[in-house]
């Protein structure tokens, strides 16, 4: 991690609230009451099964400080939408915003003792605690309060919304009295006036709005069946909405007092003669149904039917069905880490929240704030491809499908909105509920079009990793040719770009720059679904005729629009700067100036609270992983030399004002071997909610960072590739942890990884036999038969520079450099000779240049000057033997064979080889790097990155050998240990100097290794 980069980390974060909940691995436990951090609680003791949401509100209401608490209850995909004004409107804006409602509150139980009113801001709380127990999935309460007049009170409360019954919940409200002998009265009710979000400038809540969402028409009360009922229509989307509550009172003299509707809230009253030491409980099952499920005349008997259920199994029951499920859940689901329990509570946190929130049901999705809370007005986003999606696919892939499903059912929205842009296909919308686009900020919204090929990449990996080819060929087929046609209607063959397919006016996952042409991130996954609908199509002819032919009848599709795609992916631009030798996030991304972040204060983070979008727009800044993203998803078309000139510039310029970035950083810091900084953004991620990193806890949690934190340890530290179909995996341990601990389903086996610091071992825990691959060494793995694949470190390659190391070559470099300098009238010196050491010939050429008329000669001549130089040296060179390698170097080849370890060259020689033969050194290297192949020379790492690549060999087993310091910079660089010859090195430079090669031998290498 860049210097600067965590400065400005350590400013975000430096006045991070309070950690409010102790370190418990299977519960957030709250030991007592803070109103400061209501709000916030409410989000992270939130409750929901998918379909119901309900926020850790109080049973009894809220009596603190306005502003601090939103009594939430959320139904997934149940919505109002109101009419969007625009000062200034323009054709294709949305015309109406859907918003998830904060529906009717059901949880509602008063009690009052002796006629005094159980309330936090009353009486005296001798104790409060809270417990949320992600094992069994239901919230404990449990509190001791003294009214007013000295009686004491001990409430045990439970509260659990069923994972096994879509439209149930339950709370089980237990009273002891602990002093004195009386009466207790309960107040259940069903309140169904809702108190809206106010609006605000923050784009991340919603719009909010004047009048209510919900309209009361019926409510009633059902005495044999002790059951509270209420009916509500939303105004706009005339959806029908049923909340009802049935009761159970356990009580050695209980009794029915009342019941009664007071504006919108319908309450019924049951008083209970207790003596002291007695437990009084009232349980209270809590039903919604709506008309977006079910026809209208069913609603009264669904309800009805499930509040029986609910009153024949007990809370007890209920409760048992909640333990069942989740220990299915975390038999597949659950990751274990030793040596740090903050991080271990996170990360559990972070899946159950995840399964609370999901809609599993193929018509709703998951939120960008699950059922947490409001903001982002319950939409659905790409969080849900990108981040969600892979978390279920490889644990609950069952759940990854129904996803898949909602956006197979929104299909036809999606057409629509496609031609509303003037385009073929169809156009996935940025933001929506049911399928329509809800983004009336197009510049980071509708533009953000490559939201099509993250649901073409999440559905690829679902296919992959499930084999589930009953839903690509019914279902997800139609999905990647729909959205391959927008594609391959909005790009252009370009002649200014030679002819390549150009997709222009598009914003990529970085909000901080829009409207672009040819955003790397988003040509890049078009590019990959292009081939993969083509290969689709292919696959559909070839193997399911019958459903191919259905499908082309049914959209109109030939074998040469098909063909079509496989053309653009092939033409596809990518654009690349040579100079830098890295991917240009977008046609002008560089040209821009770089954001001023020494002097932007901690205060004005995010940015886009504080700066105009212009403003933000001119600057290279980045709110979240945009090209490095791609290096994570694309893995296998970038090499590691990519990923690190790529990630080392992207990153110092990324604010992460995102919370969907640190994950990705994390991973790809995992993968180009910076640990610390993988680690660091990781810590950021998997308690972004429970240490409120982002001050916002309180709107609701980060879905997409929770499932990104899993990714981070699975795909980060784990490794985890899935590539064709082939998984593989390369995992690390962070110094931090004694070990760590996950499971993978893959196409119906259950793989279990287990990491610590000698190994990483492998058990097939379901299935009949699985081969992945260890750091590209294939495993197979039979049934419950552990593979141990070593992950102690050790040298495995040495990988040496030519000149000054392996021959003395430079003498003849100067001799040809000399004889060309001569030729074109140039002074040339030793002293300059210097400089040339370790870097390219076309480098080299520009520093004999420099300060003279021939620097501005034209490429072409350039490169005849070059060629002329590197005729003289070969003539020189001609003159070498065997009698010409270094002191020391046979010996030294020849032991590194003996100990079986692999040996490579990495020199910026083009005539690297021609030399070795002539040395006849040849056959001690298994692998010489192509110095013509490299975008980047030394100090970039490229080099010896391609040669342990040549190797088979992980760069971190590896020892670099040089005598200059651009190429000691090279390797430390890639990762290796090394090793300097000669000359005087600056201290750091390399892990071991010595004088010279005679002083080189096997035993001193092996030494940096600990062996």
């Amino acid at each position: 991690m860049s210097t600067e980069m965590k400065i400005k980390m350590k400013m975000k974060s430096c006045e991070q609230p309070p950690a409010l909940y102790p370190f418990h691995e299977w519960s957030i436990d709250e030991e007592h009451y803070e109103e400061e951090y209501n709000q916030r609680s409410e989000s992270i003791f939130a409750l929901g099964n998918g379909y119901i949401g309900m926020r850790g509100n109080f049973e009894e209401g809220y009596y603190g400080k306005a502003g601090t608490s939103v009594a939430g209850n959320y139904l997934n995909g149940f919505f109002d939408s109101e009419r969007i004004v625009y000062p200034e409107g323009a054709f294709g804006f949305p015309s109406r915003n859907q918003a998830m409602l904060n529906v009717t509150d059901a949880r509602i139980i008063g009690l009052s003792i002796e006629g005094y009113e159980f309330r936090l801001d009353q009486g005296k709380l001798h104790r409060h605690e809270r417990r949320l127990d992600m094992r069994s999935g239901v919230l404990h309460r449990e509190l001791e309060w003294e009214s007013p007049a000295g009686h004491r009170v001990l409430l045990k409360i439970r509260r659990l919304v069923s994972l096994a019954h879509k439209h149930l919940a339950a709370v089980d409200y237990a009273v002891t009295a602990l002093n004195f002998s009386g009466t207790l009265k309960f107040d259940s009710a069903v309140d169904g006036e809702i108190i809206g979000p106010e609006a605000t400038d923050d784009p991340r809540l919603g719009a909010g709005t004047a009048e209510p969402s919900l309209l009361l028409e019926d409510t009633g009360y059902d005495a044999a069946a002790r059951k509270l009922w209420m009916k509500q229509r939303t105004r706009h989307t005339r959806f029908a909405l049923l909340t009802a509550a049935s009761h159970a009172l356990q009580a050695k003299s209980g009794r029915e007092m009342s019941h009664q509707l007071i504006g919108q809230r319908i309450s019924v009253c049951y008083a209970a003669a207790v003596r002291s030491g007695e437990t009084v409980t009232l349980t209270k099952y809590i039903t919604y149904h709506t008309s977006k499920d079910y026809g209208e005349g069913e609603l009264h008997g669904r309800s009805s039917e499930a509040l029986e259920l609910a009153g024949n199994l007990g809370f007890a029951g209920l409760a048992e069905q909640q333990q069942d499920y989740l220990d299915r859940f975390w038999a597949h689901a659950d990751v274990e880490i030793s040596g740090d329990p903050a991080l271990q509570q996170g990360i559990r946190f972070n899946a159950f929240q995840l399964l609370q929130s999901v809609g599993r049901d193929g018509v709703t999705n998951i939120g960008a704030k699950g059922l947490t809370g409001e903001g982002y007005e319950g939409h659905y986003f790409w969080d849900t491809e990108m981040y969600m999606l892979p978390f279920f696919t490889f644990t609950r892939p069952e759940v990854s499908r129904a996803l898949l499903e909602f956006r197979y059912a929104t299909l036809g929205k999606a057409r629509e909105r496609a031609a509303v842009m003037s385009q073929k296909g169809a156009l996935y919308p940025w933001r929506t509920i049911d399928g329509e686009e809800n983004s009336a900020y197009f510049p980071a919204g509708t533009a953000q079009a490559h939201i099509n090929a993250d649901i073409a990449y999440g559905l690829k990996q679902y296919v992959q990793a499930t084999g589930d080819m009953d839903f690509l060929v019914n279902r997800g087929a139609e999905i990647l040719f729909e959205t391959s046609r927008f594609w391959a209607d909005l790009g252009h063959y370009n002649p200014a770009r030679g002819g390549a397919f150009c997709i222009d006016g598009v914003t990529g996952p970085d909000e901080y720059t829009a409207i672009v042409n040819n955003n790397a991130y988003t040509n890049l996954m078009v590019q990959d679904q292009l081939s993969y609908a083509y290969e689709t199509a292919l696959l559909l002819q070839r193997e399911y005729p019958a459903d191919y032919e259905r499908l082309r009848l049914a959209i109109g599709l030939s074998p040469e629009e098909a063909e079509g795609w496989k053309k653009a992916a092939a033409a596809m631009f990518i654009p690349f700067d040579g100079q830098l030798g890295i991917y240009a996030q977008d046609d002008t991304f560089l040209t821009k100036a770089k954001w001023d972040f020494e002097h932007t204060p901690a205060d004005k983070y995010p940015l886009l609270l504080h700066y105009h979008p212009l403003v933000i727009y001119r600057h290279q800044v980045l709110k979240q992983a945009d090209l490095v993203m791609a290096l994570f998803l694309l893995g296998d078309k970038f090499s590691l030399a990519d990923k690190l000139r790529n990630y080392n510039y992207y990153e110092p310029l990324t604010t992460h004002d995102s919370s969907l970035s640190p994950c990705i950083h994390s991973i790809m810091s995992a993968e180009i071997g910076d640990l610390a900084g993988a680690y660091s953004y990781f810590d950021r991620t998997v308690r972004m909610d429970l240490d409120d990193i982002n001050r916002n806890a309180k709107d609701g949690l980060h879905m997409a960072a929770m499932a990104g934190s899993w990714m981070s340890i699975v795909n980060g530290f784990g490794g985890m590739r899935l590539v064709q179909g082939e998984l593989s995996f390369a995992p690390v341990l962070p110094e931090q942890w004694e070990s760590y601990h996950f499971k993978i389903t893959l196409r119906g086996q259950l793989l279990d990884i287990f990491v610590d610091r000698e190994a990483a071992v492998y058990t097939l825990l379901e299935g009949e036999g699985l081969t992945i691959r260890h750091k590209g060494q294939p495993l197979r793995l039979l049934p419950q038969e552990p593979v141990a694949a070593p992950l102690t470190r050790r040298l495995e390659a040495v990988i040496f520079d030519l000149d000054g190391v392996i021959t003395d070559s430079a003498e003849f470099h100067y001799l040809a450099w000399q004889a060309l300098a001569d030729e074109l009238g140039l002074p040339f010196s030793r002293e300059k000779n210097e400089r040339l050491k370790g870097v390219s010939r076309m480098e080299s050429l520009e520093i004999v240049l420099e300060g003279s008329e021939l620097a501005r000669l034209p490429e072409a001549e350039k490169l005849r000057l070059a060629g002329k130089k590197n005729d003289h040296y070969r003539q020189m060179i001609g003159r070498i033997t065997p009698a010409d390698l270094l002191p020391g170097i046979p010996e030294l080849l020849d032991s590194l064979r003996e100990r079986g370890i692999s040996v490579g060259l990495a020199s910026a020689s083009l005539n690297a080889p021609q030399i070795l033969e002539r040395l006849g050194a040849a056959h001690w290297f298994q692998a010489v790097a192509d110095p013509a192949k490299l975008r980047k020379g030394k100090p970039d790492p490229e080099i010896f990155l391609q040669a342990a690549e040549l190797l088979g060999v992980t760069p971190g087993h590896c020892i670099g050998v040089e005598d200059a310091a651009a190429g000691l910079a090279a390797i430390r660089a890639a990762g290796m240990k090394a090793v300097g010859i000669g000359g005087v090195h600056q201290p750091g430079a390399a892990d071991l100097v010595l004088p010279s090669t005679a002083a080189l031998d096997a035993g001193k290498l092996l030494e940096l290794f600990g062996h």
